[in-house]
């Protein structure tokens, strides 16, 4: 059992932007030194039975309302997140030792948020936007194929618009730890968490 006097000893109070600040250090530090996708996190979602899934997503904006990923609605994550909005994303910067796990609640970015992203995709993307039945069974890659070509016709001249099932999520954080690697298993562990004056932060054991 944890000793309370410990545990309220050992917090913090620091301030509301303080994890915000040095995530964005330690990204800006991947994209120097990690060769591919620095923005990569693994998203975790649980079903409304509580049944857990994760997969690999890219981090396409942040700030410290919280971190954006886009998808299709339709998609197994999308329902996952619609019928249980509590999720988690871990980054890993292997290249640094280094990763980040954040804990929180997410909602929909609004259209004119989704809308610009959409319309800064590279045009390919655009229409692999409308092609895709993401998660849905695929009789083969031609079906695929076919499919893109369909809508790179149909959309053939002038801008791509969004398709209407396809949109972001905004990960409102209530939970940030940052972890260090170090010899001999015992990492640096430090957790930030939402309070009422800010955030407080811990040191954790490995």
């Amino acid at each position: 059992m944890f000793d309370r006097d410990d545990v309220e000893r050992s917090l913090k109070t620091v301030e509301t932007g303080a994890p915000f600040e040095r995530f964005g250090r330690w990204l800006a530090e991947a994209e120097e030194k990690e060769p591919n996708d620095p923005n990569a996190m693994a998203l975790a979602t649980a079903t409304s039975g509580a049944a857990p899934s994760v997969r690999m997503v890219l981090l396409k904006e942040w700030d410290e309302a919280g971190f954006v990923f886009y998808t299709n609605f339709e998609s197994r994550k999308a329902d996952e997140l619609t019928a249980n909005d509590q999720a988690a994303l871990l980054f890993h910067w292997k290249s640094l030792r280094r990763q980040v796990r954040i804990d929180g609640r997410v909602t929909p970015v609004d259209a004119a948020t989704a809308d610009a992203y959409f319309a800064s995709r590279p045009r390919d993307a655009q229409v692999g936007a409308w092609a895709s039945d993401q998660s849905r069974p695929l009789a083969g890659r031609f079906e695929l194929e076919k499919r893109v070509a369909k809508f790179a016709a149909k959309h053939a001249v002038g801008p791509v618009p969004r398709p209407p099932h396809w949109s972001g999520f905004r990960l409102a954080p209530h939970a940030m730890e940052f972890w260090i690697s170090h010899r001999f298993r015992l990492h640096k562990r430090e957790l930030y968490e939402r309070a009422d004056a800010g955030w407080t932060v811990q040191e954790l054991f490995p």
